[in-house]
């Protein structure tokens, strides 16, 4: 049964276009390592992230007031790393009429292809003032970088 509290959302053509582009491209085999992958459909919302990289690392930093810790799970499935959870509607009073409701609410879902030289028995993961924090160690026996090869 539909919420009645949730807002509709603004339909854009674009983003619907950018959604059929990225399924082809997987469908085919296109999708780059390291480029996002997810289903927009999937989610209510979807939290703003950051994506870093260092010499040593690379970090996902993902934006998300209002959320509890225990709302969020962290994940690694065939190398994609998935932030999953919910933001849930907290009010103290029933009668209360909202004359705009801008704040979404409900499930989310953000999916990041781990490049190949990523650590995945390493990642850690922290959560405080709304921000979460995934930390994806680098194993240089696993260097992408691109180098000349000797012939003997």
């Amino acid at each position: 049964m539909p919420s009645l509290m949730r807002r509709p959302e603004e339909w854009n053509p674009f983003r619907e276009l950018e959604e059929i582009r990225g399924r082809f491209d997987r469908l085919l085999g296109l999708a780059r390592p390291g480029e996002e992958r997810e289903e927009l459909a999937l989610g209510d919302w979807r939290p703003a992230c950051n994506v870093s990289e260092t010499d040593t690392e690379y970090r996902v930093l993902a934006e998300l007031p209002n959320v509890k810790k225990e709302d969020v799970r962290v994940t690694l499935e065939e190398g994609v790393l998935s932030i999953t959870g919910e933001r849930r509607i907290e009010t103290d009073d029933r009668r209360e009429k909202f004359h705009r409701r801008e704040v979404s609410y409900g499930s989310f879902m953000r999916r990041f292809a781990l490049p190949d030289d990523a650590d995945p028995d390493k990642i850690q993961a922290t959560f405080g003032d709304g921000m979460l924090k995934v930390v994806v160690p680098k194993n240089p026996q696993k260097s992408t970088r691109a180098r000349q090869i000797e012939v003997h």
